[in-house]
């Protein structure tokens, strides 16, 4: 009994007692949590870069470069992040927004299994479909960029920083559970549902899915640190421009997503496409996979980050992170090891640096201004960084292909780009998380030894 009891009980407990949390604030943060599982679902469907939005977009007709402008174009309406954060800055309307806009904006995602039946494919040699997605994916970002600027303050706000870090990878490791079996329901609806219907029942639940994420925020308490105030963007961006931490982050993090969707971006497609994997294997070997690695490692990040910092954890993470693709160099049709590789390798890394990224944007922001500070980083990383990273790539695969090159052999042209990637992202990496600041007496080698003796002690 006290064993199933210990198994029910509310994972956060101990870390509210430790802060001493009212109950409000307890219910609130469990609730964002509840409403993540249900974006964590949202999330294995509805976006540019997923398994599914992949093969409907396939079945329209896309090719290498419509993918990249499927991912960019999502992010460069980033820039409504601005206008939004100064909104919320000076009414503090936080829900009102999520329950609206944020509503509006997963709402539309219900539409796109429906478009092949109800828009022609072609009209005087324009795929209409192609750009009708293209076209619903703009208005979804754009309404869309009010939840971020909601979302991310509102948590910093009532999670201390004392618990924060822990909060986060606890919170992680549960979404990563839930994208074990979401995804895998998910694979079996598109691996074996005929083509007429399976797009339109995963796009339709998973885009209700979404708005019930945001149905969740209507019952936690809003909670403010600093008053309602008006900025004036000019001022905020030389408050920015003063803040060197800030700055140095948000270089780091800008670099970081334009060599990561370089060939990040393309991964999917050519697992599907080129490698010949199905809807069923790429959730197994690629989210599933991660999603399990995640949760093996998080609790040990989230620990990393309270002692050795976050300028240590970000450093070997993201060396981790940046040798990953390299295992696609052997990948050939039909195998799907590269694939399983890189992302279950991976994910050991990337929640480390996806961890280290929140709780730096939540530190390095201040109370007053972090709406604002969250848009501008938002818009800077997603345009300089994804949008970018991603148009580049598709560029360097559509010329590539135009001058026939890397077309036989062992390196083809995917493979060329995620080499590029590795050696870009390590460089990028290793010039500049050094720069960063952080009151630490301990080193990343300090943290490398620290990991080396937890796996001799599980040795002995």
């Amino acid at each position: 009994m006290n064993k199933l009891k210990s198994l029910l009980r509310n994972p956060f407990r101990d870390l509210y007692e430790e802060a001493k949390l009212p109950n409000d604030i307890r219910r609130s943060l469990s609730l964002m949590v509840a409403g993540n599982l249900f974006a964590t679902i949202f999330g294995f469907v509805c976006g540019s870069n997923s398994s599914a939005m992949v093969g409907l977009a396939t079945s329209m007709g896309a090719n290498d470069m419509t993918f990249g402008i499927l991912t960019a174009i999502g992010q460069a309406s980033a820039l409504m992040q601005i206008p939004f954060s100064m909104l919320v800055n000076r009414t503090h309307k936080r829900k009102k927004y999520m329950l609206t806009y944020g509503v509006i904006s997963r709402a539309l995602w219900m539409i796109f299994g429906f478009i092949p039946f109800i828009v022609p494919q072609y009209f005087h040699g324009v795929n209409l479909q192609i750009w009708t997605i293209v076209l619903l994916m703009t208005v979804i970002a754009v309404f869309g960029a009010s939840i971020n600027v909601c979302w991310f303050p509102w948590l910093t706000d009532i999670c201390p920083e004392l618990i924060r870090s822990r909060y986060l990878a606890v919170r992680n490791i549960i979404l990563n559970i839930t994208s074990v079996f979401g995804g895998m329901g998910v694979a079996l609806i598109l691996d074996h549902l005929p083509e007429d219907i399976k797009y339109r029942i995963v796009f339709l639940v998973c885009g209700l899915f979404g708005v019930v994420d945001m149905i969740c925020f209507l019952f936690c308490k809003e909670q403010f640190t600093a008053p309602p105030k008006k900025l004036n963007l000019g001022e905020v961006i030389k408050d920015i421009w003063k803040n060197k931490p800030f700055m140095r982050f948000m270089m780091l993090w800008t670099a970081w997503n334009f060599t990561a969707n370089l060939g990040g971006v393309y991964m999917t497609p050519y697992s599907m496409n080129v490698m010949g994997l199905n809807f069923t294997q790429i959730t197994l070997f690629a989210t599933i996979a991660g999603a399990i690695s995640s949760i093996l490692v998080m609790q040990h990040w989230g620990r990393a980050l309270h002692h050795y910092g976050n300028k240590n954890v970000m450093m070997v993470s993201c060396i981790g992170a940046s040798l990953t693709p390299l295992f696609y160099l052997f990948s050939s049709p039909g195998n799907i090891w590269p694939t399983f590789l890189h992302n279950f390798i991976g994910a050991w890394f990337w929640s480390g640096c996806n961890l280290a990224d929140m709780n730096m944007q939540m530190s390095y922001t201040p109370d007053d201004k972090r709406p604002s500070y969250i848009a501008i980083f938002a818009c800077v990383t997603a345009l300089a960084g994804v949008t970018l990273g991603s148009l580049t790539g598709g560029a360097l695969l559509s010329g590539m292909t135009s001058a026939h090159m890397f077309e036989t052999g062992f390196l083809d042209r995917y493979k060329v780009l995620f080499l590029l990637e590795v050696v870009l992202r390590l460089g990028a990496v290793l010039i500049l998380v050094p720069k960063m600041e952080e009151n630490s007496k301990y080193t990343a080698k300090d943290l490398c030894f620290a990991v080396l003796h937890i796996k001799r002690r599980w040795r002995d």
